[in-house]
């Protein structure tokens, strides 16, 4: 899951049209499989409803978490 970013767009009218259309709550996890993870790049905007934070499946602060070492492990990797 992602944001539709605002800053791409020239036109605010055509930002407007899309906003809001994409996003994920309570009836959208009642949709989804059992084992399905919801991922998100964070910071969100309304995208994500905060009921989704307690969701098991909703791995978006876990992802953000892991990226750090992730990264200190790749740049090590990279510069080693």
């Amino acid at each position: 899951m992602t944001r539709i970013q605002k800053e791409r767009f020239a036109d605010p009218d055509a930002y407007n049209a899309v906003n809001g259309i994409y996003r994920i709550d309570g009836s959208s996890l009642a949709l989804m499989r059992k084992y399905s993870i919801v991922m998100h790049p964070l910071p969100r905007v309304d995208e994500i409803a905060p009921e989704v934070d307690e969701d098991p499946r909703a791995a978006y602060f876990r992802q953000a978490r892991n990226g750090l070492p992730v990264r200190m492990a790749l740049l090590d990797r990279l510069l080693s």
